[in-house]
This record gives structure tokens, sequence and C-alpha cells, in this order.
């Protein structure tokens, strides 16, 4: 099936979009720093499960426009209403990867009328401790500027690349560093935004039917199962193995899981 790309209006400007598919819809969002182009392994098999995928870019991520200032998980919530208007959906089911699970898990309690089911791959209760782990982490974004010898690059490479302990695919990871490029100098803003919100209080609060999607090899697989103790009546999957970049790796297995969620 033909996958199509396409602007909407969205709360800060245009929001970039790619859509594939004509079965039940799901808005899908990606981690920070990153594109849709995230879900591109993924479209295509979950428009043959009878999924209509849409995949956007965040504000300040991808093409979307940048926003004017750093905004709230709430304000980038609000991409959620404009994506449905512009397609003139009445309700979708939602979907996020880390940033984006939060980002969604904040739409579905935003709006929740015009949300269906909710996927969340990657959720992010954390501890006091925690917390201000990831702030320190998070904090570096802030003072990256290009420089003439390049070492930005090199710097911003090995940042990522201490994400994780260990890494599967070099083309997904350089895919994936590239598009978090893109982002300039406002790169910051999203996971500032996800700091600054408590996702271990929100997910108590969603009425929706749930899945939580993990893998074991993912950075934040910890969080994935505190959710579960927070929310057992949550459904759960779960993939072997696999990193940050699970969608790159195990397309076909994440395509089977979430479309059997969202049809089931």
């Amino acid at each position: 099936m033909k996958t199509v790309k396409g602007y909407a209006d969205g709360p800060f400007g245009q929001l970039h979009y790619q859509v594939c598919g004509t079965g039940s819809p799901v808005i899908m969002v990606h981690q920070a720093p990153d594109s849709m182009v995230q879900f591109d392994p993924v479209m295509q098999p979950l428009a043959a499960a009878g999924v209509q995928a849409i995949a956007v870019d965040i504000p300040g991520y991808g093409m979307s426009a940048i926003p004017d200032h750093p905004p709230s998980i709430a304000e980038y919530a609000a991409l959620l209403p404009a994506i449905l208007d512009h397609f003139g959906f009445t309700s979708a089911s939602v979907l996020g990867h880390h940033t984006g699970a939060i980002i969604m898990t904040e739409a579905a309690l935003l709006y929740p009328e015009r949300v269906d089911k909710v996927v969340l791959n990657g959720p992010l209760p954390l501890t006091d401790e925690e917390r201000a782990y990831f702030k320190g982490v998070m904090a570096a974004e802030k003072e990256w500027a290009p420089r003439w010898d390049g070492s930005h690059l090199t710097e911003q490479w090995e940042h990522r690349k201490g994400a994780q302990s260990e890494w599967n695919d070099l083309a997904a990871f350089h895919t994936h560093f590239i598009h978090g490029q893109l982002a300039g100098s406002t790169v910051w803003y999203a996971h500032d935004a996800v700091i600054a919100y408590h996702h271990e209080d929100s997910i108590l609060r969603i009425k929706h039917p749930c899945l939580v999607l993990a893998n074991t090899g993912d950075a934040i697989y910890a969080q994935s199962q505190r959710t579960m103790e927070i929310r057992p009546d949550f459904a759960y999957a779960e993939l072997a193995g696999g990193t940050i970049d699970i969608i790159d790796e195990q397309p076909e297995a994440w395509a089977k899981a979430v479309a059997g969620f969202l049809t089931g």
C-alpha cells in the first residue's frame, strides 16, 4: 500500500504526517529527538493488518513547525485534535513511543471523547531519584551548539550511544541520530517537558483500554514493568531484546502486537 505524506494545521503551525492504509486509524508520535521516520518500518505491516497508520512529527521535530516557546506536554498533546480534524475523524486510537507515550497519555486525558484505545510503547513513571538523574542527563541538550570542527556531532553521537549499553542496528542508530539533529537549537524542548511531567500520576488516570508495549532491551524497560505494577489492568505485550530502536529491529513483531490490540 502507498504511504502518503502531507501537512495539517497544528497548535504551533503545520504538522508533518504520513499515512498508510484504510482500516481503524491510529495516530502515532515518536520519541525525542527524532521524527516520524521512526515508524517507517511498520507503516506497511500495520496497514496490511487492517490499521490506518498515521505518524506525525512532534512540533519542533522532523518537518513540523517549530514552537515559539518551550511547550508543555499538554501543549504538545494538542496535536491530536488537530490531526483528527484534518482527517475528519471523530476519534482514533493513539500510540506513542517514549516521549510520544507521555504526549499521548496527556492527549487521552485532555480529549477523552476523541480517543479509542491507547498504546504506550515505553512509558516513563519515575521515582524522584530517577527524575533527578534524567534531568541531569538531558541538561546537555541545552548546551549543544554547532562548531566549525564538527566536534559537537561527535559529542551528540556519544550522548545517544550512552543511552544503552549495547546497540544492534548501526543503520537505524545513524538514521535516528541524523533526524534528531533536525531539531537544532530547540532540541531540548520535548525532553524538558518530559522531565517536568509526572507520568506516574497520569497513568493512574487513564480510563481507555490501554496496552503497554515493552522490549526487554529497552533502556527504560524497568519503567514499563513499574507501569504494570501501577496499572495491572492494562494489557501487556513484550518483545525479547532490542534497544531504543526496537521498531527498526523487530518491525513485524512490533506491528503484530500493536495491530492485535487495536483490532482485537
